[in-house]
């Protein structure tokens, strides 16, 4: 694995978070999938400001040689306690993107490992994730496994 830094990102980073976010956005959902509503910048925006300082969320940055080509987040919720998972607390794992001269160099990996060691440290014992098919070969590497029994209410 290439010498890869990452960088916890703050409130202070919220305009380059922003930046990461669209541009996210626009590689895994591409405009051919239909309009963008047209307060989701919006919408994004007041997630961060919310959600980073109250700890909801913990985002970062990937660095090679010192220039940002990655990030990640790691949605932290709380769900109803069952035997599967006592505690309730659980984490979305999203946002993990990679641009794409920088992709095969292990940046993603490295990035999914420090915000499961966030998770961790925070005694969060349940991490989902939706994946791409190019991301699904590094997920199972790190032991994450498809849900069968899961579905989603198509939007409306």
């Amino acid at each position: 694995m290439a010498d890869i830094q990452i960088r916890q990102a703050g409130i202070e980073d919220l305009d380059l978070l922003m930046q990461w976010r669209m541009e996210t956005l626009r590689n895994v959902f591409p405009p051919d999938l239909g309009p963008y509503p047209a307060d989701l910048e919006e919408q994004n925006r007041d997630y961060y400001e919310k959600e980073l300082p109250a700890g909801g969320h913990i985002a970062c940055f990937a660095l090679l040689d010192d220039e940002i080509v990655g990030c990640g987040g790691l949605c932290l919720t709380r769900e109803m306690p069952s035997p599967d998972n006592p505690t309730g607390a659980c984490a979305y794992l999203m946002n993990i993107y990679t641009r794409a001269p920088f992709r095969g160099r292990g940046v993603g990996e490295a990035v999914v490992r420090w915000l499961i060691a966030r998770a961790e440290e925070r005694q969060v014992p349940k991490i989902y994730l939706e994946t791409s098919d190019e991301g699904r070969r590094l997920y199972e590497k790190l032991g994450f496994a498809d849900l069968p029994d899961m579905m989603k209410l198509r939007q409306i």
